[in-house]
């Protein structure tokens, strides 16, 4: 290391260290003769057995920003390259890097960060510019110095390399920040080009205005106004495009980013609301009225372009979410700007029931639907009358919708289908001449009239006679939600609701073998009891923590006991299998 007070090259006093990096140490030096003050980026050997590529990578640096001039860049005055050191004399820099700004002050306010964002996508534009355009690849807090006077200047070109031809090899070298850095940069995705430094600058505006590191858990960068709701929509449509994925999604170049930065507020929802305003204001006569509607048609679309591309994101983000209120949390924002998408009740279905049965909310080995998981479906998709709006819109999807919540939690709630009951009550009324349409339908009346015969006998086995019931009619029943199990349809063949299936046609036999055996005849009871044990039999799978035929060996026993009572009118056994 450099002695504080020695002399470098003859000419630089080392006053102080300012700064250390993984490599580097970097130090404050005056030119006497001068009366000036640098930096100095002292690289040592120290042990490094890659040194000589390391020390190529610093020629390259400085070489490449020794040709550079711009008012955010640092210059290079000198290249020292001694034995077993390197050292660079640069400008010095008074102020901090944006990250020990953040650190300390927490999200900085969107204004300050729109304007430096504005500068370094100036000096991001410069460095495209050049021939061989200039990639930098590393834009994060800590490589931004904010001066006192409020500008920022970029530091640290490690990691620039220029752009190669699409006919030359990929990049191989991937450097960057993780969580900063751009996919492309990482696992060899391809070339990076303009649009990665984009991309870093999107994930660097991230990090100032919401305070959150994009490179500490969650590791996810969400829509900003999730942090902040006061933040601009305009700004959050920015980001949001900036990170895009796909490098074909982003800006394509600093240019078009610079205007969107410089119109933010323009993309504003309130200020597109706003304009609407102004345009409908202004339609006094026939022809201005039709080039208003023209204009209006226009903003019209303009909205529903950033509703869409906000749906879109809130969408994807709720698919890939791994906790329940993050999942939630995107969900409730998609609904708000269009609750009439059957993708959203889809995904709401599917993506609930998956974590309900992977995870075990009521206890080990229990994967069933709890009343508290329930209520947190209904209140997600009947808030603010979103479900009745999905139904306004789209009538076909929302039956579609309830019908196959209904089949959900037929399979998965507890103990019940009371629940499973109050949606397919909702698609037992439709009907519009379609075949599969009118088929579940009536399937949902089938399920509506199985739910009162489990709640007239309550599980329980208890034997009563009703003179007012048609065994016969609620027999018919069993056999057909039995058929459904064995029939090519998906939403059926599912092992839970098959469980679920099994074990309420087989309660119903234990409560009721006697009043069926008064209507049909009790071969098929033992039929059916005989079916259920071989489809039971030729799947071992888990089911409520046991296998199939772990849960029904002793239930199946049960039942072929109580026919064999009803068949000799005592507690004798006959006609068992």
């Amino acid at each position: 290391m450099l002695e504080i007070g020695s002399l470098v090259d003859g000419k630089y006093k080392i006053l102080n260290k300012i700064g250390q990096g993984g490599m580097s140490v970097v130090y404050l030096a005056m030119n006497e003769k001068a009366n000036k003050q640098w930096a100095i980026k002292e690289v040592r050997k120290d042990g490094k057995k890659d040194f000589d590529v390391i020390r190529q990578g610093l020629v390259v640096e400085t070489d490449m920003l020794k040709r550079l001039k711009h008012p955010h860049l640092p210059s290079i005055v000198d290249v020292i390259d001694g034995d077993g050191t390197f050292l660079i004399v640069m400008d010095y820099i008074e102020g901090n890097p944006l990250n020990v700004l953040v650190n300390e002050q927490g999200a900085q306010s969107q204004e300050d960060v729109i304007d430096w964002a504005k500068q370094l996508c100036d000096v991001l534009g410069y460095l495209h510019s050049r021939t061989p355009a200039i990639i930098y690849r590393d834009m994060k807090p800590s490589n931004v110095m904010l001066k006192p006077d409020g500008n920022v200047m970029l530091i640290d070109f490690g990691t620039a390399r220029e752009y190669k031809n699409k006919n030359m090899v990929e990049d191989t070298t991937c450097l960057g920040t993780q969580g900063y850095a751009a996919p492309e940069q990482f696992g060899g995705h391809g070339q990076t080009d303009a649009r990665t430094d984009i991309y870093c600058l999107g994930a660097t505006m991230y990090h100032l205005v919401t305070g959150h590191n994009p490179a500490k858990p969650p590791y996810e960068m969400y829509p900003i106004r999730q942090w902040n709701p006061k933040l601009s929509s305009g700004l959050e449509e920015i980001i949001l495009k900036c990170t895009r994925k796909n490098p074909d999604d982003r800006y394509q170049s600093c240019s078009e980013l610079m205007y969107a930065l410089e119109h933010y507020n323009e993309l504003d929802i309130t200020y597109k609301k706003s304009q609407k305003r102004k345009m409908f204001g202004f339609a006094t006569a026939v022809v201005l009225s039709a080039a208003l509607f023209g204009t209006a048609g226009y903003m019209n679309y303009k909205e529903k372009s950033y509703k869409s591309q906000n749906f879109d994101t809130y969408y994807t983000y709720a698919g890939t979410a791994t906790s329940e209120s993050e999942f939630k949390d995107m969900v409730s924002n998609a609904l708000s700007l269009d609750d009439t998408s059957p993708e959203t009740y889809d995904l709401i279905r599917t993506k609930y029931l998956e974590y309900f049965e992977n995870g075990q909310p009521q206890g080990s080995g229990d994967k069933s639907i709890t009343f508290n998981e329930l209520n947190s479906i209904k209140e997600l998709i009947e808030k603010d009358g979103h479900l009745d709006n999905f139904k306004k819109a789209d009538p076909l999807e929302y039956y579609n919708f309830c019908y196959n919540l209904g089949l959900n939690l037929w399979a998965y709630m507890n103990n019940g289908s009371s629940d499973a009951i109050a949606w397919f009550s909702k698609v037992e009324p439709y009907s519009d001449g379609n075949k599969n349409n009118n088929k579940n339908a009536s399937n949902a009346k089938l399920f509506i009239r199985l739910g009162g015969y489990v709640n007239s006998s309550g599980g329980s086995g208890v034997d009563i006679f009703d003179e007012d019931v048609d065994y016969s009619a609620e027999w018919d029943d069993l056999v057909s939600l039995y058929d459904l199990t064995i029939s090519q349809d998906d939403n059926y063949t599912d092992d839970k609701f098959k469980a679920y299936t099994y074990q309420l046609i087989l309660n119903q036999i234990v409560a009721k073998a006697r009043e069926y055996n008064g209507y049909i005849d009790a071969s098929q009871m033992y039929e059916m009891i005989d079916n259920i044990e071989t489809q039971v039999k030729g799947a071992l799978v888990e089911v409520v923590g046991n296998s199939y035929d772990g849960v029904f060996d002793s239930l199946i026993d049960t039942a072929r006991g109580k026919v064999n009572s009803a068949v000799t009118g005592s507690g004798k056994t006959g006609g068992e299998k």
